[in-house]
Order: C-alpha cells, then sequence, then structure tokens
C-alpha cells in the first residue's frame, strides 16, 4: 500500500494558473454585469435599441461583450459619472431639506416659550399678547411685521 501526497500532485504554478483564471471569471462576470446595467441605464437608447444590445449580449457574450466597449464604452463612464451627480445631489438636496425644515420651531413651541418667560417675570402681560399676537399671525416673536427670513 503506498501512501497518496495529495499536495506533490498539485504544483505550485497550477494553483496560481487555477487563481488567475478564476478572477478572470469572477472578472468577466463584473464586466458583463456591467454592460448589462449600462444598457438599461441610457436614457437616449430607445428600447428597441435596449432589446437588441441585450439580445447580443446575453447570446454571444464575448462578442457581444467586447463589440458593447468598442462601440459605446466611452459613454459608460460618462454616464455613471452622471448618475452618481444625480444620486448625490438628490442627497444633498434632502439633506438641506431635512436640515432646513427642523431649524424653525413651531407656534406652539414659541407660545409655550413665551409663557414661561411670562411666568417668570421677565416680560409683562402687555409684551407677552404682543408678542403671542405675532406668533399666532405667523412672524415670531423677533419679527416685526413685514420683513421676511432667508433661510440658507
Amino acid at each position: 500500500m503506498s501512501a497518496m501526497y495529495l499536495a506533490y500532485d498539485y504544483p505550485l504554478l497550477s494553483a496560481f494558473w487555477t487563481m488567475l483564471w478564476f478572477f478572470v471569471w469572477v472578472l468577466w462576470f463584473v464586466l458583463l454585469f456591467r454592460v448589462i446595467v449600462d444598457i438599461f441605464r441610457d436614457d437616449e437608447m430607445s428600447g428597441w435599441g435596449k432589446a437588441g444590445w441585450c439580445l447580443f449580449v446575453v447570446c454571444l457574450p464575448f462578442l457581444g461583450v467586447f463589440v458593447y466597449l468598442i462601440a459605446r464604452g466611452k459613454d459608460m463612464g460618462r454616464r455613471e459619472m452622471a448618475q452618481a451627480r444625480a444620486q448625490q445631489q438628490a442627497m444633498d438636496a434632502y439633506i438641506r431639506e431635512t436640515a432646513s425644515s427642523g431649524s424653525r420651531p413651531s407656534s406652539a413651541d414659541e407660545l409655550a416659550r413665551l409663557s414661561e418667560i411670562r411666568a417668570r417675570g421677565d416680560i409683562t402681560e402687555d409684551e407677552f399678547r404682543r408678542a403671542k399676537e405675532l406668533v399666532l399671525s405667523g412672524h415670531g416673536p423677533g419679527e416685526q411685521p413685514g420683513t421676511a427670513t432667508t433661510h440658507r
């Protein structure tokens, strides 16, 4: 009965080539899916154009992807950058909107604060009444009627 050493049956260079081919295989699928995503991302291409490119890429994947990269590869980066820019602008707009909506207290909060100030005796009953009228009319207690506030 002879002993079998499996490590010696698969030399180091073969292991290297196996890892290289596995990496190329994964890279191929990443490229294939990026091309398919780019086909659907392009708003300028008609539906028939998208269907034709998808059929070409799915039926003849190697040839389809290489022809797509040659014919439309230059604009792939532009479309991806445009989408990233649009997503960033949408996120910035959402953050600005969310941050500015909480900056001004509600009328109920302002009235509660005015009531506390009056209870401490920091303002008179007449000052409280005028500030309350300003809050209820839509102007803050520190603002004069007729002046507009600007939010940045």
